[in-house]
């Protein structure tokens, strides 16, 4: 029989093995500049065009090559980082597999200018598709240029998958900026479409910190410094109050190199413990020093994860240099022994609807100021009956509810007999509500006690009025006097430009001033008085949470989103009036039991679950005494 394998030919061996090394433009742009930070450059320039589709080309003042090396850069296995198999274990360069170039070039058009320091000339090659098309000697500046033309030009399905230019623009930034983290010291500029994007003077890290992620970074930094015979630790942390429910902002640099590790992140969490919300992430900036033989980053092309040895006690060190860090600035909350721990004065302020409205621009109720109850004077907190009549008897009656019923202009308002079956028959004259730590309404019915979830009731109410509104008036702004302008960082600004659209059917009217610069002139008619950067960004925060998390159309989860935003701020203390509207409002919605994204707003304790409770509380004391 014929023999049937074969020795596969060198082009498609790099097709293959780009597969896994240039997934998209990004991986390009990381190669190229480990590359050049390898060849020991100073400078080094990114210039991109059309999200790196078009161009993507690097240039530096390293080292540069010789015509030889600038020839054999592009073999597979060609490399001069490592030469025997302990080099594995002892690697301190960015790259060491030889595999990029070879990678690149097959799936690229590549043009290569390389002089040495001494060389009167250097070198120019030109590659397609693994072909060499020509190879000269040219004049050209000290170091290695490096542009890379037309990605996947000769694999057509591979482009085909590529995104939009604004998505594979922000993936680009996305590594530029691990790379400049890990390398304050050397200079970076970043052009796309020949509009400076970045210009970043070589500087040190705190400032790199603020370069890249903006000027509001300088007052929530705080140094974390531990060194330890395995390893030393170096960088900043965030203060926990800038703590935020999206990842993206935690960089663990191992010897400089960009890592992703689940185990240490969990080790910076959890010194973070009762200090931020469990589902929210601190920002850091953390280099490790350890030596390369108790590493191991030969396990993946993109050389992103990393094996220790001893990964055990590197999450200890690690943890407990942030806590240090933690407590060294005084980012602890202190102890007050002179306020009672189980009760919360601020929390107890009565808040007018006349000053806290339901929603903005809504003229249902008009409240006098109420008294704020001294609580302060109650030394006797388990006489909670009296202070909750007290309080009571100091909130001011309410108008006539007939009159003024909050109410949407929707079809949704119209109950249904299963929702009114819901509401259990009880109507707003006979409602007793107690609010409990200004987040849970609690309210007697007939079949035992029901518990509303506030902020996750306001989010079903104001998802239901946003996308009412999208039928009926798309885009209702209000007009601001005094246009603002926002500044945004890199990855924010590639966000908006992606969902301009519609950020535009929201009521967001803006216009763009320059790279990272917004002329905001309106905002959702429902938002006025907010904080206009504040709003904008909360917005875009909401929604890279939940594009983590939802794989359903970009407008509908921005209206998540802007919901999620609102219902956050609606955590205060309401009168009778304000806790009958609200209900009243979730019984109306398209669905009071569940918030958008699937939780529960309301739970039912009927009356033998809540009779249990004491039975077995009995039971308990019973047998204590026994």
């Amino acid at each position: 029989m014929q023999d049937i394998i074969r020795l596969l030919p060198d082009a498609i061996a790099n097709q293959i093995a780009a597969g896994e090394v240039v997934q998209r433009p990004a991986s390009i742009v990381k190669e190229l500049l480990e590359n050049a930070i390898d060849a020991q450059a100073k400078t080094i320039r990114l210039l991109v065009k059309d999200a790196g589709k078009t161009l993507v080309q690097v240039i530096d003042d390293g080292i540069g090559m010789s015509e030889t090396d600038a020839r054999m850069s592009f073999e597979r296995h060609a490399t001069s980082k490592i030469k025997t198999t302990d080099d594995l274990f002892n690697i301190r360069t960015m790259g060491f597999r030889g595999e990029a170039l070879a990678s690149i070039a097959a799936v690229a058009q590549v043009e290569l200018k390389t002089r040495r320091v001494g060389d009167d000339l250097g070198t120019c090659i030109q590659i397609e598709g693994s072909k060499i098309k020509s190879q000269e000697t040219i004049a050209c500046q000290l170091g290695t240029s490096l542009a890379v033309k037309n990605v996947f030009f000769n694999v057509p399905a591979r482009r085909n998958f590529l995104k939009s230019n604004p998505v594979e623009m922000r993936h680009i930034l996305d590594e530029f900026q691990r790379v400049v983290l890990a390398h304050p010291e050397i200079e970076f500029s970043l052009y796309h479409n020949d509009l400076e994007v970045y210009q970043l003077p070589a500087t040190k890290l705190s400032q790199r910190i603020v370069q890249i992620f903006g000027k509001n970074y300088q007052k929530q930094l705080a140094s974390c410094q531990e060194d330890t015979p395995l390893l030393n630790i170096w960088g900043y942390i965030g203060k926990p109050e800038n703590a935020k429910k999206t990842r993206g902002e935690q960089f663990f640099l191992v010897n400089k190199r960009y890592i992703r590790h689940s185990y240490l992140h969990h080790a910076v969490v959890s010194a973070y413990e009762s200090l931020i919300p469990a589902d929210n992430h601190p920002f850091y900036v953390l280099f490790l020093e350890i030596d390369p033989i108790h590493i191991d980053i030969n396990i993946h092309p993109t050389k992103t994860e990393v094996k220790f040895d001893d990964e055990r006690t590197v999450y200890a060190i690690v943890q407990s240099a942030v806590r240090k860090a933690l407590s060294v600035h005084n980012l602890t909350p202190a102890i007050d022994f002179d306020v009672d721990v189980n009760f919360n004065p601020n929390q107890l302020k009565t808040n007018t609807l006349a000053e806290n409205k339901l929603y903005p621009g809504d003229q249902s109720f008009n409240f006098k100021p109420s008294q704020e109850f001294d609580y302060r004077q109650k030394n006797n907190l388990d006489n909670w009956e009296k202070i909750y009549a007290d309080l009571k008897a100091k909130t001011p009656e309410s108008e006539p509810e007939s009159e003024n019923l909050l109410t949407f202009e929707s079809n949704v308002n119209q109950i249904s007999p299963e929702k009114a079956k819901t509401n259990e028959g009880f109507s707003p004259k006979n409602r007793s509500i107690i609010q409990v730590q200004s987040q849970y309404l609690l309210t007697p019915v007939k079949s035992g006690l029901m518990m509303i979830d506030q902020r996750a009731a306001w989010e079903r109410i104001w998802y239901d009025k946003l996308v009412n509104q999208s039928d009926k008036m798309a885009g209702l702004s209000q007009q601001l006097v005094f246009p603002a302008t926002i500044q945004l960082n890199s990855t924010d600004f590639q966000l908006i430009s992606e969902i301009s659209t519609e950020i535009h059917n929201l009521g967001f009217v803006f216009d763009v001033l320059s790279e990272n610069r917004l002329l905001l002139k309106g905002i959702p008619a429902d938002c006025e008085g907010e904080n206009e950067q504040e709003l904008l960004e909360g917005l875009l925060e909401q929604f890279k949470n939940l594009q983590a998390e939802l794989k359903v159309d970009k407008n509908l989860r921005l209206k998540r989103a802007l919901a999620k935003r609102h219902a956050h701020k609606s955590a205060k203390l309401m009168n009778q009036a304000e806790m009958n509207a609200l209900i009243d409002r979730l019984f109306a919605s398209s669905n009071p039991h569940y918030t958008p994204s699937g939780n529960l707003i309301i739970v039912m304790l009927n009356i033998n679950q809540i009779t249990n409770f004491f039975t077995k509380t009995h039971l308990w004391d019973n047998n204590s005494h026994q």
